[in-house]
């Protein structure tokens, strides 16, 4: 696995020192289709460490925007998953699906600034004019009832510094379309109001997969268009069945143990990074107090993927890819 070598980034620099410059304030943000697997456990346990070693909070959010995915029961299954497994919360949690009067408004004030239009276009005639938006309902003026609404990509981002990945270079196709922010069924799109959510909830680092690195540069340039100060990005490596194909509730995961949490644990610290071939733990509260303790960033490898060959539920092996 490759180790970051480039200098570390000031949060992890005031840590390394024993001070703190800022208030941290990190989250684990899952979508409730489905119960938590192991590629779950990964990004949760990143974020949890970052935000603990650098003596900061972790808030969990429910992104439960998208209800057609949404499954009844798996909110409350995710929360009893993360206090299986110890990773406590600060907070109450905030669930998406009962802040819709917020996005609203925030969408009513980019569209009283002309940033946001009405697009008819369907995904078969995108990928007929090749495959990326063109911006093609730009100067169309139609209606807004029944329509997607695009923003208008104002502040398009080409590259931007990951914490942990480096500089990260965005396609231009990518960085300058105009990108949906509440789609045709009415439902408000995620790039929007995760935007939204991060700033409310005064989010100063954002810890997640290597598989959001491309939307990451339409979110700093929404950051930027709200006038929002953006928080740091550090995206770990995805966990990866083969390669391009992550493990996800899509694929049928499985799901991870409540009633084995130390094995799936030691093998996400493993994943990231951790040496515990001399350490031995009874309990997921200690294995968290070290965990916590020796976490650094020289720590993370830096690879997009990882492939995961789950033996069973206590035994992993991981391919750096």
């Amino acid at each position: 696995m490759h180790r970051s070598q480039d200098r570390l980034p000031e949060h992890k620099q005031s840590h390394a020192l024993g001070s703190s410059l800022t208030t941290y304030r990190g989250r684990f943000a899952p979508s409730p289709s489905g119960p938590l697997h192991f590629g779950s456990l990964v990004a949760a346990l990143a974020s949890y460490l970052d935000a603990k070693a650098n003596q900061g909070q972790w808030l969990v959010r429910m992104e439960d925007i998208d209800t057609p995915r949404v499954i009844s029961g798996a909110a409350d299954a995710i929360l009893t998953t993360l206090d299986s497994y110890g990773l406590h919360w600060d907070g109450e949690v905030v669930y998406q699906s009962q802040r819709h009067n917020l996005y609203q408004d925030i969408l009513a004030s980019l569209i009283g600034k002309q940033h946001v239009y009405a697009c008819t276009c369907t995904r078969k005639q995108i990928k007929a004019r090749g495959g990326s938006y063109d911006n093609h309902c730009r100067v169309a003026n139609h209606q807004f009832d029944s329509n997607a609404l695009r923003l208008k990509q104002n502040y398009p981002i080409f590259e931007f510094q990951d914490d942990l990945q480096g500089q990260v270079h965005i396609p231009k196709d990518i960085a300058c379309e105009d990108y949906i922010v509440k789609r045709r069924d009415g439902l408000f799109a995620y790039q929007l109001v995760v935007v939204v959510d991060d700033h409310q909830q005064g989010i100063t680092h954002v810890v997640r997969g290597a598989d959001l690195l491309e939307p990451t540069a339409r979110q700093l340039s929404l950051f930027k268009q709200l006038n929002y100060t953006a928080p740091h990005f550090m995206h770990v490596p995805l966990a990866v069945a083969t390669a391009g194909f992550k493990l996800s509730k899509q694929n049928h995961a499985p799901a991870i143990d409540n009633n084995k949490p130390l094995p799936a644990l030691v093998a996400a610290l493993k994943f990231l990074g951790f040496n515990l071939s001399h350490v031995h733990f009874d309990n997921v509260g200690t294995l968290l107090e070290w965990a916590v303790s020796q976490y650094h960033i020289s720590l993370l490898p830096n690879n997009k993927e990882i492939q995961v060959i789950q033996q069973d539920s206590e035994h992993y092996e991981f391919t750096p890819l």
